[in-house]
């Protein structure tokens, strides 16, 4: 860790933001090409060599894996493959005609390459019918597995090709379970979020320019980070939303860094600056403090390789990349559009105010299918033609005038706080304590497909095959066994009976073996009484394995669990064992981080507890909604177990945005406090000074983030509510109450640090130098030359008092 915080820190001193700024400035027509060319022929490579997104949950030394590999060796792979189940219906139970249909059908689907398919029509599949009071005769499955197909690809082209095939007879109806039948819809709930970020953008700052360079960068930046994830995902094993999950983040903090660096370039051209020197210093300043979180959330993410699984190394990775590339953008592309703009960035006029309002209404209306609303994209249309020609259009928008930091709401409210810190901490602790309390009853695991969505054929087949044969039959668990020499399969119906009276197994077939004449494995199929994804089926699975099997295997033999739910089982429990190596290895980098930005113990301490408050409390909301089924019919989900990686990217993604916010309000309240002296006057100036942007930034990203849950997905509406929950808590209780009630109540001692301490940390500026500078001198604000009315690269905060 500490090695990867040197580089860090000696990447940083080697940046000159200022003069990267400029640089694009100068030459804005060839960083927009550059872009442009970047975007185009990334799309064109990744549609030539095309995606492989995938889920591999291959995890090392666990009982599942091994009995996959005992199946791959002595079964051919049997049991081991990609497996569904075909459902059919008949309301008045199945006719001779319907059964031949079905047979048929049934027949060319198990002749194909690699595939094994067991009809409820043939000989001994008596038992694939449902035999259930109300429903008996009327359901019955087919089980399907794919076996020497891995690329997913191949197994969703045959998932679509079997549904495809599926014959059309009136009163028979067939629905598809499983995997390879699933279909992941591309998002559109991010068009809400961007009409949300329009309208959020436009109220805070008033202007439609600065408005939309913060949004066409972060779009600039998914588009190419979206292109690399499609190429990438042919190296990396990647989830299939895992371009969904670096859409939501990526445009959240996409607006979000290039909001801060507009906010600091119309500051800085108030103040007197050229175009070019106010690009410079916002890129020196804002830049930075960009470029910092950003590395902090990259570094986060990429913690997640240590948890050694592909799936979950996968996501990080991809997380990441869309970040980085969503930094570069904020740190080359803005710049170039600046130069485009110019000061026009403070002038906004009627017809592109009326026009940002229709297009943030069209976008409304395509992320809702609502048809109607779209007809404000023609609308905005015409009305900025009209504007050229319709005086009144042509207008400028009255600016607000600026208001002094002491009349702000921002300045009072902290003035408040600081006059009641203790009660004004004890309140805000015990409101995100309490939001905290459902974590302490996380049980992590892997939903099944009763949350898919009620259209889909996966839930329809889940809800046939419970109807017909109990919820157990979703989730199928696999036994194996290796037999030494002298133990025939007959040797094993101990284990059947054992299993089979387990109070939670509805039916366990008999051992199976590999070789009728010379058995050297076997293999059971036990159905639970209970779903996937209940609680009752994980602690079956760990009775199983510790009491039952056990005790019923001959000597020498020993009886693997595995199968997709043994695999969820032993996934969950894999990361949940290294949870707190992640935990403790981003905490320790963030603290070390923060101690050498603001020269100080306290104030990374505070942040690291802060942080974690929020994050707890978000924790405790997605457990009350996802797992508990509090407002879930509002959600769109049935109560189920939270992803288990899920806790891992929430912590590393809100971790790195919260040190968003951090560095932004206390680098101003530090250098507020090294002019003046004044602990409690620097608070309340830096929240003031602050309070706009980081609420603007907080609500677009709180509306991004929450317009996921709006997808059918389950994963990504867990994502959407509790990044949109985090943030929103980060937003409000931490910075508008924690932080100015405990800066109050320590004092001077917020920036206490051991001289010796002091002596032996490098520097590293965030907030940078230029923040104080001089407004350029007439011919040095735009178009100077390198070296010429540069401000220094080197100046950094002073030393700590």
């Amino acid at each position: 860790m500490l090695t990867l915080t040197a580089e860090i820190l000696c990447f940083w001193r080697s940046v000159l933001f200022a003069r990267v700024g400029r640089s694009c400035v100068r030459r804005r027509w060839w960083v927009v090409v550059v872009w442009l060319a970047v975007l185009v022929l990334g799309g064109v490579a990744s549609g030539a060599v095309g995606d492989d997104f995938r889920s591999e949950f291959s995890l090392p030394d666990v009982e599942s894996r091994a009995g996959f590999e005992t199946l791959e060796e002595s079964f051919d792979g049997l049991g081991a493959g990609e497996r569904g189940t075909i459902v059919m219906e008949s309301a008045d139970g199945f006719s001779d005609e319907e059964r031949d249909v079905a047979s048929e059908y049934l027949d060319r689907i198990a002749a194909r390459p690699g595939v094994t398919l067991v009809s409820p029509f043939a000989p001994g599949g008596e038992l694939q019918i449902s035999p259930l009071p109300g429903r008996a005769g009327t359901i019955a499955f087919a089980s399907i597995e794919l076996t020497g197909v891995e690329e997913r690809r191949a197994i969703e082209e045959f998932g679509a090709q079997v549904v495809a095939e599926a014959p059309q007879v009136d009163g028979l109806r067939f629905e598809f379970g499983g995997q390879m039948f699933s279909e992941f819809a591309a998002p559109e709930s991010e068009l809400l979020g961007l009409a949300f970020a329009i309208v959020i953008l436009i109220l805070a700052f008033g202007s439609v320019l600065a408005m939309g360079l913060p949004i066409g960068v972060a779009l600039g930046g998914i588009g190419v980070g979206t292109v690399t994830l499609l190429l990438l995902s042919n190296v990396v094993t990647m989830p299939d939303f895992a371009t969904t999950l670096g859409i939501m983040i990526g445009l959240g903090v996409g607006i979000d860094y290039a909001l801060f660096i507009v906010t600091r370039y119309r500051e800085e051209l108030r103040s007197g600056h050229g175009v070019e020197s106010a690009v410079g210093a916002a890129l020196d300043t804002s830049g930075r403090a960009v470029a910092f979180a950003a590395i902090t959330v990259v570094v986060s993410l990429l913690g997640m390789l240590l948890m050694g699984v592909g799936f979950v190394s996968g996501l990080g990775i991809g997380a990441a990349v869309v970040v980085t590339v969503t930094m570069i953008a904020s740190l080359t592309l803005l710049p170039a559009l600046l130069g485009f703009v110019g000061d026009r960035v403070e002038r906004t006029r009627w017809r592109g105010l009326i026009a940002a309002g229709l297009v943030a209404v069209g976008l409304v209306g395509a992320g809702l299918a609502l048809a109607p609303l779209m007809v404000a994209f023609p609308l905005a249309l015409i009305v900025l033609v009209a504007g050229f020609v319709v005086p009144p259009l042509r207008r400028e928008v009255p600016r607000r005038p600026e208001r002094p930091l002491e009349t702000t709401a921002a300045y009072r409210w902290s003035r408040l706080v600081q006059r009641r810190p203790v009660v004004m901490a004890a309140a805000s602790a015990a409101v995100l304590l309490l939001l905290a309390i459902p974590v302490f009853d996380l049980r992590l695991g892997f939903a099944d497909e009763s949350n898919n969505p009620p259209e889909s054929t996966t839930r329809q087949a889940y809800d046939l095959l419970a109807a017909g044969f109990g919820p157990g039959f979703n989730g199928p668990l696999t036994l194996v066994a290796e037999l030494p020499e002298g133990v025939g399969a007959a040797d094993m119906a101990p284990v059947t009976a054992a299993v089979g009276a387990d109070e939670n197994v509805a039916f366990a077939t008999p051992a199976v073996p590999n070789d009728p004449a010379a058995a050297t494995a076997v293999v059971w199929q036990v159905f639970p009484r209970t779903a996937p994804q209940d609680a009752a089926t994980t602690e079956l699975v760990e009775r199983l394995r510790s009491e039952v099997l056990p005790a019923a295997a001959p000597p020498g033999v020993e009886v693997l669990v595995t199968g997709f739910v043994a695999v969820s089982v032993d996934f969950s429990s894999y990361l949940a064992g290294r949870l707190f190596l992640f935990f403790a290895v981003v905490l320790g980098l963030s603290f070390l981080l923060l101690m050498v930005v603001f020269r100080s113990v306290l104030v990374p301490l505070k942040a690291v507890m802060m942080n974690l408050l929020s994050i707890a409390a978000a924790y405790g909301v997605i457990v009350a909604v996802f797992q508990w089924g509090w407002l879930s019919s509002v959600v769109g989900v049935e109560p189920g177990p939270i992803e288990p990686f899920v806790p891992m990217m929430l912590f590393a993604i809100v971790f790195g945005l919260s040190m968003d916010y951090e560095v932004f309000l206390l680098s101003r309240v530090r250098e507020e406090w090294l002019r003046t002296g004044d602990s409690s006057r620097s608070v309340a100036d830096g929240l003031a000074a602050t309070a706009r942007v980081i609420t603007a930034a907080a609500a677009i990203m709180v509306f991004v983030f929450g317009s996921f849950v709006l997808e059918d997905t389950r994963a990504i509406k867990l994502f959407g509510l509790g990044l949109a929950v985090a943030v929103f808590l980060d937003a409000t209780i931490i910075r508008m109450l924690l932080v100015p009630a405990t800066m109050e109540l320590l004092g001077e001692r917020n920036w206490w640090m051991p001289r010796w301490l002091d002596r032996i940390l490098p520097t590293l500026s965030v907030e940078g130098p230029s923040a104080g500078a001089a407004p350029a001198a007439p011919g040095q604000g735009d178009g100077e030359v390198d070296g010429v009315g540069e401000p220094s690269d080197e100046r950094e905060l002073e030393p700590t008092r």
